[in-house]
């Protein structure tokens, strides 16, 4: 029996080394296109483009790893189309029993100037790093976790450091407004040149690269990172047939709580998969949801190894993330949303707090700095459902 994995991030690891746990026989191939062995993503835009860490020191798991695993592990290899119970390769056919999309996805960058760098891999840091490291002048548009980091790193390198964010404060989409309005004074604090409300309408080469925004308002310099989300990628999946949510449902490929696609025998994990909504959260989400966060990627990747396997257990997980910024490390679980109540034990001003989102008392998110036991209690009482004044009583 022969297992294909496509895409060598987080997912796909986990996905084939919970293949082999579960006491999966035959071959396992896991394909990537980039010609790294598989590395950790979130240090990319802190420890590694500041030059503290060498992509040896990220990696997921060692070649000898995968050897004992006895998983082919195959780089700098682009699958070109699926069919027929087969992967095409640019010089042949792979055929497969199962088959895994982890595919995850690239940098979203609507624009076309010689001047605009973006950061997703390892392969875009050398060029990144050298001009961070010369202590030029960046422009870095979008203040999501990727761009916010971006400007920390870069003012750690003594850059001048101009952030760009089209809502009313950075992180959006992770932070309620009250929340969100800690960042924007730390990175005032920290020297960051921070504009919101900021509709981003043009970039071009104009001898420096011109940032223009649809107010009239405009920002140059040498460099300008785009940092305004991912895409995933589906183009295989489009491909071949399956089911595609729409953009406004959060994209993706559609998959059940076990990591089936629409086909039979292809499965999907990690950030490129739309999944069910966990039950404990009734429609909160509307039904399903898309993760774009490592540890996400790497449970569900584990989670759906498990299935392919035949353990069918269905993946109910409450999400977690953090951001690395200025060294203050923001941990947030859930689902926070800007109609939350908001209940904030602590300081936001020192930096010291649990913050929990409440929906009819009942805990859907919490955010914390400074107190990890916390999170990690927040992250149970999700999952249980539980209500803050009984959990807190």
């Amino acid at each position: 029996m022969r297992t294909v994995i496509v895409g060598a991030g987080i997912a796909g690891v986990s996905a084939a080394g919970a293949l082999r746990a579960s006491g999966r026989e035959g071959e396992i191939v896991l394909i990537g296109d980039e010609p790294e062995l598989p590395y950790r993503r979130p240090p990319v835009s802190k420890e590694i483009v500041r030059g503290e860490k060498t992509t040896d020191e990220i990696r997921i798991k060692k070649a000898e790893w995968f050897a004992g695993q006895q998983i082919t592990l195959r780089t700098g290899t682009t699958v070109t189309s699926i069919g027929d119970g087969a992967v095409h390769l640019d010089a042949e056919e792979l055929a497969y029993d199962q088959l895994l999309l982890a595919t995850g996805g690239r940098a979203r960058n609507p624009w076309n100037a010689m001047g605009i760098r973006t950061l997703r891999s390892v392969a875009d840091v050398p060029r990144l790093q050298s001009e961070m490291a010369a202590g030029k002048h960046l422009v870095v548009v979008g203040a999501g976790l990727i761009g916010s980091e971006i400007a920390a790193s870069a003012r750690g390198l003594r850059c001048e450091v101009t952030l760009l964010e089209t809502a009313q404060a950075p992180l959006p989409r992770l932070l309620p407004p009250e929340l969100a309005q800690m960042y924007v004074e730390l990175h005032k604090a920290e020297g960051t040149d921070l504009h919101t409300n900021v509709t981003v309408s043009s970039i071009t080469d104009e001898g420096e690269t011109v940032v223009r925004a649809d107010d009239g308002r405009s920002w140059s310099g040498p460099v300008v990172v785009v940092a305004v989300g991912m895409e995933p990628n589906i183009a295989l999946a489009e491909q071949a047939g399956l089911a595609i949510a729409p953009p406004e449902d959060g994209g993706g490929i559609l998959v059940d709580e076990f990591g089936h696609t629409s086909a039979p025998g292809i499965f999907a994990a990690g950030d490129v998969a739309n999944q069910p909504t966990p039950s404990f959260l009734g429609g909160v989400l509307g039904g399903r949801h898309r993760v774009e966060h490592w540890q996400g990627a790497q449970n569900h990747g584990a989670a759906v190894g498990k299935n392919m396997a035949g353990l069918a257990t269905p993946f109910e997980e409450v999400p977690w993330c953090w951001s690395d910024q200025y060294g203050h490390t923001l941990q947030v679980v859930g689902w926070p949303l800007a109609t939350h109540e908001l209940v904030v034990r602590g300081s936001l001003a020192g930096h010291d707090f649990t913050a929990y989102l409440l929906e009819d008392g009942v805990v859907r998110g919490a955010v914390a700095m400074a107190r990890p036991g916390e999170i990690r209690t927040a992250r149970k009482w999700i999952a249980d459902g539980a209500r803050l004044e009984d959990v807190l009583s």
